[in-house]
């Protein structure tokens, strides 16, 4: 499907000879040591000869050549993946096979953007990429478990790439960066963008409009979108009318606004799923892989149902995203968190099984979580997904309100409704002054399987209200805490959590910046 790109323009190609210092045999072992995996790290450092033998000077040195090390691995990696293509047996292993190319092409380009001198990337920014580089890797390996095709190409592709990224985020271990909020929304957002989400018709800006009765430029989400520039530094606004649009959409290129006409009203949906031979990841209705993306005033919705297990309903894997009065309807899987730092403020995610899921660093602020009613009477509302304890991701949900959908209110009672599970061995994911209505069990959390992830997973939960915030029959796992200081629960704000002040005020949804 992929295999006619060129590899190419996936590397830069003067990354590879700007931070090369040489270092010895005995500086290789000293500095690997210090790695969670030194063994792949010595083994790819002596066997390079790329490089020649002198001393390596600092840490900052050694980071340099790590990062190196991943990117040229990650090469390699997907000329290898790219070659598998032919071997594929089935339409199975070949929807596997094609997210693996995908993913690791993504991977490349957040090596590249993180070693480019001219990006200049805070070390906050280095661990964001870093942390979505390797969740891009679990990725690729999960579409095969997700279609039950793991045994036969899986194999083909083992490599130590994941092993040098989690090297790399271990050197470049970050703690939380204070920022600031403005209008309540946090920094990152433009004083543009801001302007745009305060406008009282945001349309009104729009350089192109969507209308299904032909009233506007184009007739389809993704027509429009695949019209818009490859490649801008200001906001590119596309106003979807209101309508049923039927379509799957994939947004790759950065600072794209859509903006609809309101929940209810403007609804992208589609139907794919794992049941219907497709993997999560490309599952999504609406598919969101450049930075910057803005959506307001619209509903992406799956509808495949629960009978076909994961579906999603939207999937961002956008850096310093933004959502803004959305509605995401599905059932298992409906808010794919994908990677990166995320905001949503006032929308409703409805869904059963594991319906906000992920591995970006996110906060939902004054949002309405509505658990329906699920066919096996268990609902699991997040599942987390941080598989490195360095990754700087977690869900955090602050000011939010957790209840029934209609469909459940009914039969509430014959349902056990949880907060979360630990899909990953580091799930981290937090609910802070919450209103927690009575269908949360009093466990509150459920476990993935057995005893796994429990001593490593970090759940918390801050001065929640509700009928069903009560603490005191919580699960007693290690990895589980009531937050009773502020300054715990500081770290998960929007000003903490996702350096928030630093990008949000710029669009101009509101925020809340601190708790």
């Amino acid at each position: 499907m992929k295999s006619s790109r060129v590899l190419l323009p996936l590397f830069i190609p003067f990354l590879l000879s700007s931070f090369v210092s040489s270092y010895s045999s005995n500086d290789v072992q000293l500095w690997c040591n210090q790695t969670p995996n030194p063994q792949p790290c010595q083994y790819f450092f002596t066997n390079n000869p790329t490089y020649q033998y002198q001393p390596i000077k600092q840490k900052s040195d050694f980071f340099k050549l790590s990062l190196q090390l991943a990117q040229q691995r990650a090469l390699n990696a997907h000329v290898s993946t790219l070659s598998l293509g032919s071997k594929c047996r089935n339409p199975r292993e070949k929807a596997a096979w094609a997210d693996c190319v995908q993913l690791y092409e993504q991977t490349i380009r957040k090596l590249n953007q993180t070693l480019d001198p001219n990006t200049k990337c805070s070390q906050l920014d280095t661990q964001t990429w870093l942390s979505t580089a390797l969740t891009n890797l679990e990725t690729c390996k999960a579409g095969f478990y997700d279609l039950g095709v793991q045994d036969y190409l899986l194999p083909f592709m083992s490599n130590n790439v994941s092993q040098l990224l989690s090297n790399t985020l271990a050197l470049n271990k970050v703690q939380y960066e204070e920022s600031n909020y403005k209008d309540g929304f946090p920094a990152w957002v433009k004083p543009g963008d801001r302007k745009l989400l305060q406008a009282s018709s945001p349309a009104s800006n729009a350089n192109v409009v969507v209308a299904k009765d032909g009233s506007g430029k184009y007739t389809t989400v993704s027509a429009a979108i695949n019209a818009a520039p490859k490649s801008s530094s200001g906001r590119y606004v596309i106003y979807v009318k209101g309508g049923v649009y039927n379509e799957q959409v994939e947004i790759k290129a950065n600072n794209i606004m859509l903006v609809g006409d309101g929940i209810g009203k403007t609804i992208i949906t589609g139907s794919k799923s794992v049941g219907g031979g497709t993997t999560t990841f490309s599952s999504a209705t609406v598919a969101v892989v450049g930075d910057g993306f803005i959506a307001q005033d619209i509903t992406f919705r799956n509808t495949a149902g629960a009978a076909n297990h994961q579906a999603v309903a939207l999937r961002s894997g956008s850096d310093l995203s933004v959502f803004y009065r959305c509605s995401f309807e599905g059932y298992q899987d409906t808010l794919y968190v994908y990677s990166d730092r995320q905001f949503y403020r006032e929308c409703d995610i409805y869904g059963t099984v594991d319906f906000i899921f992920g591995n970006a660093a996110v906060v939902f602020q004054n949002s309405n979580i509505f658990a329906r009613n699920p066919p096996n009477k268990v609902n699991t509302i997040t599942a987390q997904g941080r598989t490195d304890p360095n990754q700087n991701t977690g869900i955090s949900i602050h000011n939010c309100r957790v209840t029934a959908a209609s469909d459940l209110t009914p039969v509430q009672n014959s349902v056990k409704t949880y907060l979360g599970r630990p899909w990953k061995q580091y799930s981290r994911t937090v609910f802070m002054k919450t209103y927690l209505d009575g269908l949360i069990n009093p466990a509150g959390w459920l476990e993935w399987s057995g005893d796994f992830a429990l001593d490593t997973l970090y759940y918390g939960e801050y001065m929640n209200t509700g009928p069903g915030s009560s603490t005191s029959g919580r699960v007693n796992w290690k990895g589980y805490r009531v937050i009773t200081t502020a300054s715990e629960a500081l770290k998960f704000t929007v000003t903490n959590f996702i350096a928030g002040n630093t990008w949000l005020p710029s669009t101009k949804v509101p925020f809340t910046s601190s708790l």
